[in-house]
């Protein structure tokens, strides 16, 4: 019942603050326009005067009798009495404010309000959780960093999968691009572009991302995100004898463990093939195996920068800490005049607590 009567006030303070200036514009004009002819023809009578004293000459009193009457004029023509055409529309707005506003404001209500509802505190109007909000202040740090520093490539790396995490196509595609640009092209920064481009395309795999993805695999011939959207690309092309075989030559090559080889194997049985067995486990030798056959590539070719952090980190994983060493020393003499990639490579020394 207070509600009602809350309401009830409240639609009556709505309809006076109609009616008051509809009661009130007619009178006020009226004594406004009567003030108005009272000083102007004041005017008049001092513009007479002051010919007659010889203060002003007879053409510019005659311009400013003029002006005068002119306004004199216009005060007259306003305070007249309204027509009656005038008059019935004020009437009509008059009633208009007394009967329809509360009966449009009651039917809206009577359909649309719930009086026993609730109410909410501000607090819990804020639908963002905290973390929600954190991440949204560190985009936004990072975003502002990037505007005054664009040629921060690793920020731009840093940022681009947050895009893709928020479905952020177009901004994921130009974070990837700048990465890709400043940082150097690798396998992974291929595939990731043209995973952004799939992203932006809604699910497709456009040419441009196709593209993409095989220049990945030529740099990496069995690069696992790379592979999956080749063998994607084939299937939207109608083509899934091709995908099948793409998804095939992936799930063979998997390592051990990969934790996407059980998304590899469920698309090679949708598209009714017979998913490899996955591979055994390695043993230790095996292990030290792959290292050892890393560590041998790199000696050949030193140029893979994130092959050299995998072999550093791997012996450091195997607990060899003076070859893990090495390894960052051979690693910074060979990009010793690529002062981002030191940084990251120092980065990864702290990280693993080698001491230099």
């Amino acid at each position: 019942m207070t509600v009602w009567l809350i309401f009830a006030i409240m639609t009556a303070a709505a309809i006076f603050a109609v009616l008051v200036p509809l009661a009130r514009s007619r009178e006020a004009a009226t004594r406004a326009s009567g003030s108005d002819l009272a000083v102007y023809k004041d005017q008049l009578a001092e513009i007479g005067r002051d010919r007659q004293a010889g203060l002003i000459g007879e053409l510019e009193a005659e311009a400013a009798r003029i002006e005068v009457s002119r306004r004199l004029i216009a005060a007259a023509d306003q305070a007249r009495p309204a027509p009656d055409s005038s008059l019935r529309r004020r009437r009509i707005t008059a009633i208009a404010a007394i009967v329809v506003v509360p009966l449009v404001a009651a039917g809206i209500y009577g359909s649309r309000g719930q009086p026993d509802y609730p109410g909410q505190p501000l607090a819990g109007r804020d639908r963002q959780t905290p973390a929600e909000r954190d991440l949204a202040t560190l985009i936004g740090r990072v975003e502002a960093h990037l505007a005054a520093n664009p040629e921060d490539g690793r920020g731009w790396e840093i940022l681009a999968p947050i895009y893709v995490r928020l479905g952020r196509g177009a901004d994921a595609i130009k974070a990837r691009a700048n990465a890709l640009r400043l940082l150097g092209a690798t396998a992974d920064r291929e595939a990731d572009l043209a995973e952004a481009r799939v992203l932006a395309a809604q699910g497709q795999v456009t040419a441009e991302a196709k593209a993409g993805f095989q220049r990945a695999m030529a740099l990496e011939p069995n690069h696992p995100k790379a592979s999956y959207f080749a063998g994607l690309a084939a299937e939207q092309d109608g083509k899934p004898d091709d995908a099948r075989a793409v998804w095939t030559r992936l799930a063979e090559a998997a390592p051990p463990g990969a934790p996407w080889l059980g998304t590899i194997q469920g698309e090679i049985v949708r598209l009714g093939g017979t998913p490899p067995p996955a591979p055994a486990t390695p043993t230790a030798s095996d292990i030290r195996g792959m290292v050892d056959g890393l560590a041998a590539r790199l000696a050949a070719d030193g140029s893979d920068f994130d092959g050299w952090l995998r072999l550093v980190r791997s012996y450091a994983v195997l607990g060899d800490t003076p070859k893990a060493r090495q390894a960052a020393s051979d690693a910074r003499r060979h990009f010793l005049a690529e002062a981002e990639k030191l940084t990251r490579l120092d980065a990864l020394v702290r990280e693993l607590g080698l001491g230099g």
